[in-house]
């Protein structure tokens, strides 16, 4: 398959997501664009599904004998001053005072096989990049966590919410924190329900990397362009999934986990969890307004 076909083959039209094709770095770079709050809206999760099967099979596509035809995976946002800050809070409070329980675990099943794909490259020896140029929460950060390795720039704020609305973030985090850290720390973090700068995250061993406002996507560029290092990264992060497994089992049995503590939820809780909504959305407007204003 040549270049230009590789090109129409990934970057079809996608309402949520850009897709661009890196020939000289043998890199995709997807970034998020989502209709509405800076969220993992159903459809987006859906668009995520459909490039990552796409990644599959360009990459099933080659000849055993052939070089990759892709290196990395970058995971990016086009949310000003947010990565992502997580779960669709509309559509789970509407499914769950619908009593719709299929719905939701739905939703949550195609979130784990997003993060399971990534995690594990794609079952592809695919390197996988986080770039946080703004903050991630919840399933923002689960969605990073997903990452082999993750790049944030200072300023940028993280963080579990969930535990505030009596809740817990359920694709995800709980498996890949324990991975990064272990059960103990990891349980500290979500239960603490603090947002954690981006040095802080570093300094406790979540992230790997931060740099200074505005030069995060040169750092990445940096980082994936110097071939030399792809085979030595590849290695490393298939050993690492050898050593510890992130199976999908795993991340769908905790997650019917969530979808069942999600539908005890009583009311007071589906109204904080709303209140969370509607600060994202002011936050976004004023982020909108800055960037305009520049």
């Amino acid at each position: 398959m040549n270049l230009s076909e590789q090109m129409r083959f990934l970057s079809r039209t996608y309402k949520e997501l850009d897709v661009l094709l890196d020939p000289n770095t043998k890199s995709i770079w997807c970034y998020w664009r989502p209709e509405g709050p800076p969220s993992f809206t159903p459809s987006m999760i859906r668009e995520l599904n459909v490039l990552h099967r796409s990644i599959q099979a360009l990459a099933a596509s080659r000849s055993p004998d052939e070089e990759p035809l892709i290196h990395y995976y970058v995971q990016a946002s086009q949310i000003p001053g947010s990565y992502n800050m997580g779960g669709d809070f509309s559509f789970f409070i509407d499914k769950i005072r619908a009593r719709d329980q299929e719905a939701l675990r739905h939703y949550a099943y195609g979130c784990v096989d997003v993060i399971h794909n990534i995690a594990t490259g794609f079952d592809s020896g695919i390197v996988s990049v986080g770039l946080l140029q703004g903050d991630a929460l919840g399933g923002g950060l689960e969605a990073a966590l997903s990452c082999n390795f993750i790049v944030a720039e200072r300023g940028v704020k993280m963080g579990l919410p969930e535990i505030l609305f009596n809740s817990f973030p359920g694709m995800g985090a709980y498996s890949m924190l324990c991975r990064r850290l272990d059960s103990v720390r990891a349980e500290r973090l979500i239960f603490s329900g603090r947002i954690y700068t981006a040095e802080e995250m570093y300094d406790l061993g979540v992230i790997d990397l931060v740099v200074d406002k505005g030069s995060g996507e040169q750092a990445v560029r940096e980082y994936i362009s110097d071939s030399r290092k792809y085979g030595a990264r590849q290695a490393v992060y298939l050993a690492r999934q050898r050593a510890n497994p992130l199976t999908l089992s795993e991340l769908r049995d905790i997650t019917d986990i969530w979808v069942e503590a999600a539908m005890k939820l009583p009311d007071g809780d589906l109204r904080r969890m709303g209140h969370l909504q509607s600060a994202q959305v002011r936050r976004q407007r004023r982020e909108l307004q800055m960037c305009l204003g520049n």
